[in-house]
């Protein structure tokens, strides 16, 4: 059955639902869980299970589930509004995306959990996007004042969150290998979601479990080509190489084993497979499409709309009616000026900057939105838009590019009654973007 416009926003939900399903722990984790070591396994050792991220809950139940007679314990800390109940691991909630002083604290108590594994024992590591904020432990010398103050920045300078992710790792006394250190002599068996483009692991929540290639002058490099006004102490810790991460190969470090239990691309296909069975052609462009979200919106614009004018042709990639899939982290770079009770995220920008690009161009439908639930800082996890949406949003009195301007398209969409809220998803596969061709 070829889908309709009128049924064209509940048939982008599905595709989006049917995503955030694939990436669900309690789908994953199971599978990819090696045997319990033999030292477990004859009760002489533990499993010492630590984590972070707006998936690591989900995760932690996930394996109490999974492992059910194993000696489990451990701390794990996510998002307010994330926390999954479990029996043996601890569930801490502290702030995101800007720090705050319990994530602080159950930085400082994981850290010390982790000196205390043993050689019999096996550390679990549960890592998913949001790690970052919620692990704010920093160097000797820095206060979490300073973290905070840097952490805004970075959000508002429009930097990839590899670069982000740098600076971070150099600058905490938890992150870039330094868990994974602490570990030692334990092995550290890790169990990720991925929410950044690549899927290295490294830039999972700054990779508090696993060593790091990049460096301090890499990390200063990246705050002076944004601007990003540096504190004294953590200038001097960057320049003089005091926050050098742990790198591969040091021999210092703990047998470390890795597994994705879930990627952005794990997440397109379970979308494409989903479109098909509605009877839809899918492609996917991408799972690691970045830049900033409005130029993106614009380049994705054009594809659809010469989609929509020139298929079906045999000498082209795409058929009609199709779906466009695609993933990846958007930026968005907020000037100084910006008001501070502007509401958006670069799931709602992009989504705006692709309506005003689009123009109303008929039988295109779209939907953008966060996996974890959450576009940008507020319970909102994305919008759709069809050829419509500018027409209604005039009648209504909403200057569409005043609200890109000002970096206030949720307000946009939710006066047009557009806006999806999921609530939170408890895992965290990056951005999704579904454009469909009718």
């Amino acid at each position: 059955m070829t889908p309709s416009i009128a049924n064209s926003p509940a048939l982008l939900r599905r595709l989006l639902d049917a995503a955030i399903a694939a990436a669900q722990p309690a789908q994953q984790l199971a599978r990819h869980l090696p045997p319990l070591p033999p030292t477990v396994a004859a009760g002489k050792g533990r499993v010492l299970v630590l984590g972070a991220g707006k998936a690591s809950a989900a995760m932690a139940a996930a394996l109490e589930q999974a492992w059910p007679q194993a000696p489990l314990g451990g701390l794990v800390v996510t998002r307010y509004g994330h926390a999954v109940p479990c029996q043996r691991i601890e569930i801490v909630q502290a702030a995101h995306p800007v720090p705050d002083a319990a994530g602080q604290a159950a930085a400082q108590r994981m850290l010390a959990l982790a000196h205390s594994a043993g050689a019999q024992d096996l550390v679990v590591c549960l890592f998913s996007g949001g790690g970052s904020a919620l692990l704010p432990l920093a160097l000797p010398g820095l206060t979490l004042a300073d973290k905070q103050a840097l952490n805004q920045a970075l959000l508002r300078s429009g930097a990839s969150i590899q670069e982000m992710n740098c600076v971070r790792r150099h600058l905490s006394a938890i992150k870039g290998g330094r868990l994974a250190l602490a570990c030692s002599p334990a092995p550290v068996l890790n169990l990720l979601i991925s929410d950044v483009p690549g899927d290295e692991p490294a830039d999972i929540a700054s990779g508090p479990s696993v060593p790091d290639a990049s460096s301090c002058a890499q990390a200063l490099e990246i705050l002076q080509r944004y601007h990003i006004a540096v504190p004294e102490a953590a200038r001097q810790l960057l320049q003089s190489g005091a926050g050098e991460s742990i790198a591969p190969g040091d021999a210092r470090l703990p047998a470390i084993t890795t597994r994705l239990l879930a990627t952005p691309q794990q997440a397109l296909q379970a979308a494409a497979a989903a479109a098909r069975q509605a009877g839809l052609h899918a492609y996917i462009l991408g799972d690691a499409l970045e830049g900033q979200a409005a130029e993106l919106a614009r380049a994705l614009a054009g594809m659809a709309c010469y989609a929509q004018r020139h298929a079906p042709q045999p000498t082209l990639p795409w058929q009609r009616p199709c779906v466009l899939l695609s993933g990846g982290e958007t930026t968005v770079t907020l000037a100084a000026s910006n008001s501070p009770t502007a509401r958006g995220g670069r799931n709602a920008h992009f989504l705006l900057a692709l309506a005003l690009a689009l123009r109303g161009a008929p039988g295109i439908h779209a939907l953008a939105a966060d996996t974890d639930g959450v576009d940008g800082s507020e319970a909102i996890a994305g919008a759709c838009i069809g050829p419509d949406t500018l027409a209604r949003a005039r009648q209504q009195g909403l200057g569409a590019q005043q609200a890109l301007d000002g970096h206030d398209a949720h307000s946009f969409f939710e006066a047009l009654g557009d806006a999806i809220v999921t609530g939170p998803t408890r895992t965290n596969v990056n951005d999704f973007r579904a454009i469909l061709i009718l």
